[in-house]
């Protein structure tokens, strides 16, 4: 109060005035930081409002619509547009949220006041530019010469109208007809329009000034995400969604709804969508598609340890809407009644329809009211969008007061006690037949036995293995043992009877007990994990199966013990989506995090790829998945990863600097093109390989359009080591993929990220043939799919280029000696099933050499990347026998799946000399054969 007190004073308002209000500012300052803030940064119209009664009733009534949009037509220019805007916004947000923390009006307003505050600056935002976009470039014009505007669709809260005091905003942007525009300085199509007035949209709401912000903007559930056009024509809309359209969008289509642009237009795209959200008859196959979702939100709650979250955590608010939006999702189809997108407003069309008890209705209703109220007080203190409980105790004074509860105890068991009753009922919905219950093992019998262990007496000569009940005891001297709090000793109690149980069931060896109980130890402090699996007893048997199995995989579980969660699912985790579905899968993990928060989406995209390789890799092991689906499989989750670190690192360095300069900001992302080669090319990854990547781009502008613009090729440079750093950085759950750049033109010493130009130049003039050994095996794998192409034909060029057969044999059979001394194996009496004497190695080089001896006189050799299909296409010109073709082909696979398995159980790829010793022989007559003579040494 004395602070802003000062302020006003400074500002030429009198005492009296400033004193007439006072014991209302401090209501108001004590609760709230952000309040606190806006009065001082505008203290005239703070006083000038109270005086002039206006927060006695809610914004919506108080300001008009028409004035909003008065003072908004006024903007010179886009940077006073900017100014406007959130200047609007700060004096409306200081008095929905006084109302709402002080006055403690009925959430209904508050969330209505923040929608219409929301519609009417992006609306009135849209406006500005589209008038001013029609100026610079023509007006948009439809079939019959009308005018085409932009509909904005709004997503999730906004969509719902129920949009929280501190929140982003999910948009989408749509435009009913194609065409091109007309009357402007330069004519553009429908789609560049759209997509150039989208993203001033954009930076007008979201961009950070040193008046603040207006909101945070997502436009993440657009059709492909982050990587999918920024607007779309109505007839792809349509054709995206009834094609492609995932389960999870229907989901998110339900609260979708126009909010500003042409809302006829937006109406009509509704009627569109319509029968992709709602199915005519009962939609009983999505129930599979709902588990999922819920499975996953179960998974994240463990996984991000959000207790403290009010709502994603466990008997949080989006709990609440799962339930609700699940019933609409089945029945809405035939019950138009369901398709209201206000939550409360469905929950009463539910109990009127019978298709929820009453009391269950209203338990739920009331649990939202509470868990909103109590989320906009944890926004409202400081502008701030969390759902995350105070950490403080100036936070939960602040909290008791504004929620008039007794004191901080009170508060808690009230919250506990509505976040238990939500999650019952999040329980029962959509579960299976049992109810989502499992048989517990039974293992009381061990219990004793844990007690003896536990305070350091622990038996001889029992029924058990020696090295079970050692390790045991052990366990019970470690430090983190001694720091676990009372619950977590009590879920330990529980689990280690259910563990020794399960371990005896499975005659578990000395090594599978030693790799367990380190697992075990790891998880003491994250207690929820034993609990998961006491409650969970196929998850358990399957974690000692895997464990028995690979060393490798024990590892792996026990570095990033979030991947428990896996092993709830076991048909999940042995039967391996398709590349589009691990698309779908990791946009929905992206799309849960905020798009400014890199370290979040960094450890999101590592707990992707994780748990991708161990599903495969248990697949592998249980002989489910043959080792050609293994590589294929490792190398999708590759490269959708790749796909998605692009989409991150394009979106952070175009929110600084902009895009070079192009047609639009799709057309300089299709530029860039991101290259693999050796194992990721040839698509034979396994579980730890480095990625061998090479940056390419195309022509574009020499600077780039953003106000802090760079050079386009600094740019680039830059946009690739976002990439690196983003794959190889350490976090918590460690490296998402070790790079490798060491092939690129010039290797260390060339630069980062290379134009096509000067990438076919060095490879026409410069390259050593080992590198263009290396190019056989390489091929594009994600960016922008133009620059993918030009990739491809410049590869095919290069690789069809006529050879000195002499020279060519020469380097090749030089280079493998080379590579022989340096990596063949040093251990007498052993074989190394890569790079000895009639190994994989000399397989490759075999396929190397023909591909680039032939490839001018038969290009389709060259076509894929991978050694199975050029040798099949060698087979097939006869270039080699079809019978060293094929024998090749299944030697090659031979030992490849044998190094597979060495990995799992973290083994060398070396075996005993006399191990494959007729297939080393086959390998060796067939280099006689092609190269000419035995490999020296043979």
């Amino acid at each position: 109060w004395s602070r802003w007190s000062e302020r006003a004073h400074a500002a030429g308002i009198d005492a009296d005035r400033i004193s007439s209000h006072q014991v209302t500012l401090q209501q108001a300052f004590a609760v709230s930081d952000f309040l606190c803030k806006a009065a001082e940064a505008d203290p005239e119209w703070v006083v000038s409002a109270l005086g002039q009664g206006r927060f006695a009733q809610p914004w919506c009534k108080a300001e008009a619509a028409d004035t909003l949009t008065q003072s908004i037509d006024q903007a010179a220019d886009e940077a006073e547009l900017k100014r406007i805007l959130r200047v609007l916004r700060r004096r409306a947000m200081w008095h929905i949220v006084y109302r709402d923390l002080v006055l403690n009006v009925p959430l209904e307003e508050t969330v209505t006041d923040m929608t219409q505050l929301a519609e009417r600056l992006t609306d009135g935002a849209l406006n500005w530019l589209y008038a001013d976009a029609c100026r610079q470039w023509g007006t948009p014009t439809g079939p019959a010469g009308q005018p085409v505007k932009m509909v904005v669709l709004g997503m999730g809260k906004l969509g719902a109208g129920e949009l929280n005091v501190s929140s982003d905003i999910d948009l989408m942007f749509a435009f009913e007809h194609p065409g091109q525009t007309r009357g402007g300085t330069r004519q553009l199509d429908h789609s560049t329009f759209f997509t150039r007035l989208g993203q001033r949209l954009i930076q007008a709401l979201d961009q950070i000034t040193a008046d603040g912000q207006v909101f945070r903007v997502d436009m993440r559930l657009r059709p492909y995400g982050q990587s999918g056009a920024l607007a779309l024509s109505f007839d792809a809309m349509e054709t995206y969604y009834q094609s492609q359209g995932r389960e999870w969008e229907r989901y998110a289509m339900i609260k979708a709804r126009p909010v500003a642009g042409d809302r006829e237009a937006g109406a009509r795209l509704m009627t569109l969508l319509t029968p992709f959200v709602y199915r005519k008859y009962i939609d009983f196959g999505v129930l599979e598609s709902l588990r999922d979702m819920k499975r996953m939100i179960q998974q994240e709650v463990v996984r991000r340890n959000l207790s403290d979250n009010i709502k994603l955590g466990a008997g949080g608010i989006r709990e609440i809407e799962f339930v609700v939006q699940a019933i609409q999702l089945l029945r809405g189809g035939r019950l138009p009644e369901l398709r209201e997108r206000n939550l409360l407003r469905v929950l009463k069309v539910m109990e009127r329809e019978g298709l929820m008890a009453a009391p269950e209705a209203r338990e739920l209703e009331e649990a939202y009211r509470f868990l909103r109220k109590l989320e906009h007080a944890l926004q409202g203190m400081d502008d701030r969008q969390t759902q995350t409980l105070p950490q403080d105790a100036l936070g939960w004074a602040r909290l008791v007061r504004i929620m008039g509860e007794e004191d901080e105890a009170a508060l808690r068991a009230r919250i506990e006690d509505v976040r238990a009753r939500v999650s019952s009922h999040f329980a029962d919905v959509v579960a299976t037949e049992t109810g989502e219950t499992r048989e517990r093992v039974g293992a009381e019998k061990w219990s004793s036995l844990w007690g003896l262990i536990k305070s350091g007496n622990a038996p001889g000569g029992t029924e058990l293995p020696a090295s079970l009940v050692s390790g045991l005891d052990r366990l019970t001297q470690g430090a983190r043992f001694r720091q676990m709090h009372s619950q977590g000793q009590a879920r330990l109690d529980r689990f280690v009877p259910t563990l020794i149980q399960a371990l005896l069931e499975a005659e578990a060896n000395d090594a599978t007990i030693e790799r367990t109980l380190k697992l075990v130890e790891a998880i003491l402090r994250r207690s929820a994990y034993l609990s998961l699996l006491v409650e969970n007893p196929n998850a358990l048997k399957l974690l000692v199966e895997l464990f028995a199995g690979s060393a490798w995989i024990a590892e792996l579980i026990t570095a990033t013990p979030a991947l428990l969660d896996e092993l709830l699912n076991e048909s999940a985790l042995t039967t391996p989506p398709d590349k589009q579905s691990l698309e779908q899968e990791l946009r929905q993990q992206l799309m849960r995090i905020p798009e400014e928060d890199l370290e979040g989406i960094m450890e999101a995209l590592r707990q992707f790829r994780h748990a991708h390789v161990l599903r495969v890799a248990a697949s592998e092991l249980r002989g489910t998945l043959p080792l050609m689906k293994v590589s294929d499989y490792l190398t999708w989750v590759a490269e959708v990863v790749l796909q998605a670190v692009f989409d991150v690192a394009w979106h952070e360095m175009a929110r600084r600097h902009g895009y070079p300069e192009a047609e639009s900001e799709q057309a300089a992302r299709d530029q860039f093109a991101i290259v693999g080669y050796g194992k990721l090319g040839g698509i034979e990854l396994s579980y730890s390989s480095d990625l061998d990547l090479v940056f390419l781009h195309g022509e574009t502008g020499t600077v780039t359009t953003g106000d802090r613009a760079l050079d386009s090729s600094v740019f680039w440079t830059r946009l690739g080591q976002k990439m690196v750093h983003i794959l190889s950085t350490r976090t918590h759950s460690g490296v998402l993929y070790e790079v490798d750049m060491r092939l690129r033109p010039s290797g260390n010493a060339g630069l980062l990220v290379s134009s096509f130009k000067a990438f076919d130049k060095y490879q026409r003039e410069s390259a050593w043939t080992w590198e263009h050994q290396a190019l056989v095996r390489a091929r594009a794998v994600a960016g922008g799919r133009p620059a993918c192409d030009a990739f491809e034909s410049v590869r095919r060029t290069l690789l069809c280029q006529k050879r000195d057969p002499v020279k060519l044999l020469e380097d090749v059979r030089s280079m493998r000696e080379r590579m022989f001394g340096e990596l063949g194996d040093k251990h007498p009496g052993m074989f190394h099933l890569k790079h000895d004497r009639g190994g994989i190695v000399d397989i490759e080089f075999m396929v190397q050499y023909l591909a680039l001896r032939w490839a001018h006189d038969y290009p389709d050799v060259v076509e894929f990347s991978d050694n199975i299909r050029i040798l099949e296409a060698l087979g097939r010109h006869g270039i080699l026998s079809q019978e060293d073709a094929q024998q090749l082909i299944d030697l090659y696979r031979t030992l490849r799946a044998r190094i597979h398995l060495l990995a799992l159980d973290r083994q060398p790829a070396r075996v005993p000399a006399g191990t494959f010793e007729a297939e080393r022989e086959k390998v060796r007559a067939c280099w006689q054969r092609v190269m000419g003579a035995p490999p020296d040494g043979a």
